[in-house]
């Protein structure tokens, strides 16, 4: 206990002189008396009997019992050695009452009178102290083994307990680490299962939406194969072709293509045997807008729009009939086409300039055999950089290039004679109307006349299938891009799968209505096959007229013109139709003869009739 030590301490710090001058004290004070006489309390000395010189009474004196205690050598040792666990009731009962209870007992006011006196003070607190830690204390300790003997018993067997629970928990927890690791794998056994049934209907939906492709894209592959290995000859056709033969007919391309083709052979270089422009080069979806757009329908116009898409350098286009200069008028009408003349003013600059500046094309009509040298940059394409951006001088100006630029040249001369210098910056093309092309031009203008539905139906088929075929392409090369794009496996790709699917849906839709179209349209012109004669004989007639300006320059005549009299004897032919019952096939068929007998007849009249006063 920590007083009992303070007071140990105290008692050690105690000296014989201490000691002495308390035994010296003939009339000690009342504090030093008080201590004493509590220390002989508690070591059970008697007290002598005095006289109380106040009263006179007899009482108990502690004092002198007190000094034989202090002359006593083993007073301190008597002090420290005392058995403080076993002290009186009846002492430490009077001790309390009498001594600990009287506000003057305390260390400190023993310590005014002595040092002894405070270190006695101390001891008797301490022994007081200490016997009631004692009596409260030993008998919990006592309670307290009992209970720990208690605690121990009790917990061996809880320690066994916990063992045994230990490893049961253990084993349950290797169950539960199986049970989690069971129903894991039957988590991805499920995952799997429910994958590969989703991929299941993933691959129907893919044999069902490409199945029908298999032997068009095998044929194709095929196809691509064989165009691969005849790449470099028939590449070489097509740049002779593009760079040389585009002022030349027909028949002279076909005897340039054969001696080339001869060459090539003799260099062991591999080419198609029939290599024409349209199956190297051309795109039928590309061709059949063209088509719309009023392009001619003939091999040869067709070789001339493929050149045109082809070519490097500008076109310049013969176009004595004007055929060339209504296609690109319509096909470039919705990029807003610029259609300007060379003029002396130099307006014409003016209007390339915001063309080339802000990408929109131009018609250049009606060109000399000379051209504008201040056109020169624009024909040689003649662009450079300046700060960063692509630019070009015009003239005196310079303006920004637009990539998006394009530039059509056309002349109405039938047979211009440009300068070397000329046709090498510049890709000549003859566009003369070709027989083959104004006899279909005249066979729709009769049909318009005759059967006004049929014609009708055609140009609507026609504008419909350019549609048709335009969005199957773009069907067949975003499935396409799809499958060379896709990662890994192709059924893993749900997105890729589902733009096939619908890419194949739309396909077949736009499919089924490309072949009735196309149903109609055999059948359209099975009808119309019945006025081809009508077509053809008009034709050759405007070939033979056109033929006179090889006579005298003056005897020229204007398709224009050759067409508005061409219509004007089908309006005005006579025509008698058969009023009676309902004549069988052959009889209507010798109908239609006998419309386009009268209808020829008529025409050949009234074109003899004008050519005298047209010459």
């Amino acid at each position: 206990m920590p007083i009992l030590n303070d007071a140990i301490a105290a008692l050690d710090t105690l000296k014989p002189a201490d000691i002495n001058y308390v035994k010296q004290l003939k009339n000690p004070p009342a504090i030093i008396k008080l201590v004493l006489e509590a220390v002989c309390v508690i070591l059970e000395v008697k007290p002598a009997r005095a006289k109380d010189p106040d009263t006179g009474r007899t009482i108990d004196d502690y004092w002198k019992p007190s000094c034989g205690l202090l002359n006593d050598k083993e007073f301190l040792e008597t002090l420290k050695s005392y058995d403080k666990d076993n002290i009186p009731l009846k002492v430490i009962q009077k001790i309390r009452s009498v001594y600990i209870s009287n506000p003057l007992f305390t260390p400190e006011k023993a310590a005014n009178a002595s040092s002894a006196a405070e270190g006695l003070c101390k001891w008797v607190c301490a022994m007081d102290k200490y016997d009631k830690v004692a009596k409260i204390v030993a008998p919990n300790q006592e309670a307290l083994k009992e209970a720990e003997a208690a605690y121990d018993e009790v917990m061996v067997g809880l320690n066994a307990t916990r063992a045994d629970l230990k490893t049961i928990l253990d084993k349950l927890e290797a169950i539960e680490t199986e049970l989690k690791k069971q129903n894991d794998k039957k988590a991805n056994l499920e995952a799997e299962a429910n994958l590969c049934a989703v991929k299941l209907q993933r691959a129907e939906n893919l044999i069902s939406g490409l199945g029908g492709e298999r032997a068009r894209w095998k044929k194709k592959a095929e196809d691509l194969g064989q165009q691969y290995e005849n790449i470099v000859g028939d590449a070489i056709l097509s740049a002779g072709t593009i760079a040389y033969l585009g002022a030349f007919p027909m028949s002279c391309r076909q005897e340039m293509h054969n001696m080339w083709m001869n060459e090539l052979r003799k260099a062991n270089i591999i080419c198609s045997t029939k290599c024409e422009l349209t199956d190297i080069l051309g795109d039928a979806v590309r061709i059949r807008e063209w088509q719309v757009a009023a392009l001619p329908n003939d091999q040869f116009s067709i070789e001339n729009a493929i050149i045109i898409e082809n070519a490097r350098r500008w076109p310049l286009m013969i176009d004595p009939q004007g055929q060339a200069n209504a296609w690109i008028k319509n096909m470039e009408k919705q990029n807003n086409l610029r259609v300007v003349k060379l003029s002396e003013d130099g307006s014409h600059m003016r209007e390339l300039e915001n063309a080339i500046q802000f990408g929109t094309p131009v018609l250049l009509e009606n060109v000399g055999e000379e051209l504008d040298p201040s056109l020169e940059p624009l024909l040689l394409k003649q662009t450079f950089k300046s700060g960063g951006v692509t630019c070009m001088r015009l003239g005196d100006a310079t303006v920004e290039y637009s990539e998006d630029f394009r530039l059509y040249i056309t002349t109405k001369l039938r047979n211009p004679h440009y300068l070397p210098e000329t046709a090498v910056k510049v890709t000549l093309l003859d566009f003369a109307i070709t027989r083959e092309g104004l006899s279909d031009q005249l066979l729709a203008l009769v049909v318009a006349k005759e059967r006004p539905d049929l014609e009708k139906q055609k140009d609507e088929l026609v504008t419909q299938s350019a549609k048709n075929a335009r969005e199957l392409k773009q069907l067949e090369d975003q499935i396409l891009e799809v499958l060379s794009n896709s990662d890994g496996n192709i059924l893993d790709d749900e997105r890729a799968i589902k733009i096939i699917t619908d890419s194949k849906s739309v396909s077949e839709s736009v499919t089924q209505t490309q072949a009735e179209a196309e149903e109609t349209e055999k059948d359209i012109n099975a009808a119309r096959s019945a006025y081809s004669s009508s077509g053809s004989y008009a034709a050759l007639l405007f070939f033979c007229i056109s033929d006179l300006a090889s006579i005298e320059s003056m005897y020229q005549y204007s398709l224009q013109w050759f067409s508005r009299l061409f219509i004007a004897s089908v309006v005005n032919s006579k025509f008698e139709k058969a009023k009676s019952i309902v004549v069988d096939e052959n009889c209507a068929e010798e109908s239609v003869e006998t419309r386009l007998q009268d209808i020829q007849t008529h025409f050949t009249k009234s074109l003899c009739q004008r050519l005298p006063f047209a010459v």
